[in-house]
């Protein structure tokens, strides 16, 4: 009777908590449990079920997703993760988090630990092997997989390797396929943001899937088509291995937008990365740049234009002038060379576009094949060393998979050693790498301004697009949109003046290309114009003040002393916003008010004292907007 009873309890254990740890607010809980021979991890917000996961994964010779068996807990109790950003939404980041590791074993007896971090803003958790023997470990797929209700609201992008798409919105769970991360969901009053954070060469990207049922989110290996069919679909590494963190930012559309959750878990710098750099980190300078594509497609091949652009740069204040594709191809008057020089002598400081090249791309733009290899890359970086080029954007990846991980890093890796800032284009999502490779400066991956070239879908679209990205894709990451412009490109813009002056502080990156032709900036209104000249690009503070995906967006950003507050309307009605100025100190400031006029081509500007016990009331006109500068 006593091994009856023992049976049973075992059998039991089998279906409740095996491991659990909470938030340091004592908010959230993570438990494991097994049921049926899976194994969840389900996160619950004051005893209300908020996410349940099934964890697990495939390799070629070992089993980690059915059947688990427990061998060890230990729950590691609160850390905390502190360090100073060189960009982004908030310059000094302190937090805490709970932390515990399970200990499984896989069905051949391989250990497999799952390390689980609870922060008061989301879960984090990943998965480790030890691997001392050096064995080649061959991963065959995730059975990492999130239910989510049928009825949570969604807004998830199609995948695509550039991570160019819309956010549209969908009520329920009634359409499947591939899905790009991040990936927001609506559930009960609560927001989830799924990603996945620190991306190495140890393992591919991935994505979401919902085409086997379509409440049910599975983590996917890139495809097969993907980089022109080359390079492995499947990982494989020789030594200790951990996957990427599978990240989910949750609670309310304050706790997303505010969220440093992805960085917070990657790695920081390296000593041998640091080491390369000379242990000095001066020449990372964030800043604003000149860019010459969003008006003149192939402007780069004309030398005189892109005087123009390194004119508008010096008359604005800006650090940076971007030389796009087809520099090789420069005529009427000078070469690249030339153009630099003309820069240098102005004191501002010259960015320069890559192809990425190799067989992985579809697109054939030049320059090509300069960032393929090693060997090319000491050689082209030794060379704009030596002429004064201090970053490179690079084009076109097309491609998720572990080879195309690695040839990611080799440029940051290379880039570090001769102290040359990156941007990445064609680009995969950002994946906490800004705060390993403090040079990364920013990364595309969004369906920006440049669209408007493209077709006449972000006519239509572009305001609620930008009513979105702050709560999906700037989560996650600097973001290249290349925003403001009030002249139109090939297709025209149908958001205000005020709304795209509001962009210049409503997206978050450590360089951003303002999109507009030179007389689009100089024509501006004195007060709009300096605003131009002085915007900054870092944020001490960051605070969400209002909105909802798709329809609205107000934040505020601190930059030292001054508040800088951005109001998009995604919606083609007028919208009124009425919101607080808590943020504030005590005492009287100064505001400088940039709103609507009477129609999208105008910008009221006005000046006035306000304190921080007053309400602000704004009207915006339809895909209107408006900034406030607060001294």
């Amino acid at each position: 009777m006593k091994r009856l009873k023992s049976l049973l309890i075992l059998l039991l254990c089998a279906t409740t908590m095996m491991a659990g740890v909470k938030s340091p607010d004592g908010k959230l809980e993570a438990t494991v449990t097994q049921d049926g021979g899976a194994t969840f991890l389900t996160l619950t917000s004051n005893g209300k079920q908020l996410l349940r996961t099934q964890i697990g994964f495939t390799m070629s010779d070992e089993d980690f997703a059915k059947d688990l068996a427990l061998v060890a807990t230990n729950e590691t109790g609160i850390q905390t993760v502190s360090y100073t950003n060189i960009r982004g939404k908030q310059k000094n980041v302190s937090h805490q988090y709970g932390s515990e590791s399970v200990l499984f074993m896989g069905s051949k007896g391989t250990p497999m630990t799952l390390e689980v971090r609870l922060f008061n803003d989301g879960l984090a958790f990943r998965y480790n092997i030890t691997n001392n023997a050096g064995d080649e470990l061959e991963f065959t797929g995730e059975q990492t997989t999130y239910f989510i209700p049928n009825d949570s609201h969604r807004w998830l992008q199609k995948y695509v390797t550039s991570y160019e798409g819309d956010f549209p919105y969908q009520e329920k769970a009634d359409k499947q396929g591939a899905w790009g991360y991040p990936a927001l969901f609506e559930t009960d009053g609560s927001f989830i943001l799924l990603t996945e954070a620190n991306a190495s060469r140890m393992y591919c990207a991935t994505h979401l899937d919902n085409s086997a049922a379509a409440d049910e989110y599975q983590v996917s290996y890139p495809f097969a088509w993907e980089g022109r069919d080359k390079g492995a679909v499947n990982p494989t590494w020789k030594s200790s291995w951990a996957s990427p963190w599978r990240v989910a930012i949750v609670g309310s559309l304050g706790d997303i937008v505010e969220s440093t959750l992805v960085d917070d878990v990657s790695d920081a710098p390296s000593a041998a990365l640091l080491e390369s750099m000379g242990n000095d980190l001066s020449w990372i300078q964030p800043g604003r740049a000149a860019w010459v594509y969003w008006a003149y497609n192939h402007g780069t091949k004309d030398y005189k234009i892109c005087c123009q652009y390194v004119d508008l740069a010096v008359e604005m204040g800006w650090e940076y002038v971007l030389f796009d594709w087809e520099w090789d191809s420069m005529t009427n008057g000078g070469k690249l060379e030339d153009a630099v020089a003309y820069a240098l002598s102005k004191g501002i400081k010259p960015w320069i576009w890559y192809n990425s090249g190799g067989d992985h791309t579809w697109v054939q733009a030049t320059p090509l094949n300069r960032m393929l290899t090693h060997e090319n890359r000491i050689e082209e970086f030794t060379w704009l060393k030596k002429i004064g080029i201090v970053g490179v954007k690079v084009d076109f990846f097309e491609s998720d998979k572990q080879n195309m991980m690695n040839y990611y890093l080799d440029i940051l890796d290379d880039a570090a050693k001769f102290k040359m800032m990156v941007n990445f284009h064609g680009c995969t999502l950002p994946r906490g790498w800004s705060h390993t490779y403090p040079h990364l400066m920013s990364q595309e991956a969004v369906y920006g301004a440049e669209q408007y070239n493209n077709s006449p879908y972000m006519t239509g679209n572009g305001a609620r697009i930008n009513c979105l990205l702050p709560y999906t894709r700037n989560v996650v990451g600097p973001m290249d949109y290349t925003p403001v412009a009030f002249t139109n490109s090939q297709h025209p813009h149908e958001s205000s003046y005020a709304h795209e002056l509001a962009l210049s502080v409503a997206f978050e990156s450590g360089v951003q290309h303002w999109a507009d032709r030179p007389e689009g900036f100089l024509t501006l209104t004195p007060l709009a114009k300096k605003h131009m000249q002085t915007v900054p690009v870092v944020w001490d503070e960051t605070r969400f003040i209002q909105g909802y995906p798709g329809k609205s967006f107000v934040v505020a950003r601190r930059s030292g002393k001054t508040w800088y507050v951005a109001g998009l309307n995604g919606e083609k009605e007028a919208r009124t916003m009425i919101f607080p100025l808590n943020f504030l100190r005590k005492g009287s400031h100064l505001m400088t008010q940039f709103t609507d006029g009477t129609d999208a081509y105008q910008i009221i500007t006005t000046q006035r004292k306000v304190k921080a016990s007053q309400t602000q009331s704004i009207t915006c006109l339809p895909q209107g907007g408006f900034l406030l500068v607060i001294e």
